[in-house]
């Protein structure tokens, strides 16, 4: 992994959601009033579709929700996916659906060192879903099955620690025999020792610099190797994890 000691850490803004639908609610519905707030005045946002297949279509759903909000929103594939997309923006909206296929293309694209470079400079990211699997370490959290290869694991590393979106507890009445969610996650520790934030549907978490902050409506859990796992509920300070 690359090493990141040197990092001006202290103008990064991130806002890293769960999921970008909820049962029941539209596209992006149930976190419209945290992008609001977190955006703030008009934004021209650059999103990156590379997650799902059809691009134009990802993008008109996505740019139909940011109108909503009141900014305006052009997507990378529109502006020749190369790196001087983000010349064209000031935040980046980065979207769910497969991570492997989404991280592949940050790499096949020379966007990935770009992006980490002007956000750590102070442009505003939010990630949804694969969106924020990209924003930690690595996606070795995922919940997706890799359907393509990407050159490396290694994602933007905006945060020290993994996430694990859209993180389920076991059902008691299920009779599906294979490994929780949790077992999952504890085989990712047994070969690292990185704590992995297990953020339920529903809740999202806010950097500002140094600080971070759990929102949304439910509960988070944190795991950590040869430790139980802590359920933290919003809203609540985390800026503990950016220290990991």
């Amino acid at each position: 992994m690359p090493d990141r000691t040197s990092d001006d850490l202290t103008r990064r803004r991130l806002l890293l959601i769960s999921n970008s639908t909820m049962h029941g609610g539209g596209y992006l519905a149930h976190c419209a009033a945290e992008i609001r707030d977190f955006l703030g005045t008009r934004q021209r946002v650059l999103f990156v579709p590379y997650a799902l297949f059809d691009h134009d279509g990802y993008t008109a759903k996505a740019r139909a929700a940011f109108q909503a909000f009141g900014h305006d929103l052009i997507s990378a594939h529109e502006c020749g996916n190369g790196p001087a997309a983000l010349d064209q923006a000031s935040a980046i909206f980065v979207g769910g659906g497969n991570t492997f296929r989404l991280l592949d293309s940050l790499y096949r694209h020379h966007l990935l060192e770009p992006m980490r470079r002007r956000v750590l400079a102070g442009m505003p990211y939010i990630g949804s879903s694969a969106g924020t699997n990209v924003a930690t370490l690595s996606i070795r959290t995922t919940n997706d099955m890799p359907i393509v290869q990407p050159a490396s694991f290694t994602a933007l590393q905006l945060v020290p620690f993994q996430i694990n979106p859209h993180y389920l507890d076991p059902d008691p009445n299920s009779k599906h025999m294979g490994e929780t969610r949790e077992e999952r996650l504890r085989q990712f520790l047994e070969e690292h020792p990185t704590p992995v934030l297990g953020l339920r549907e529903g809740c999202m978490l806010r950097v500002e610099g140094s600080r971070m902050e759990l929102r949304g409506t439910t509960n988070a859990r944190l795991f950590r190797r040869d430790q139980a796992a802590e359920e933290f509920v919003p809203p609540r300070d985390l800026s503990f994890l950016l220290d990991a």
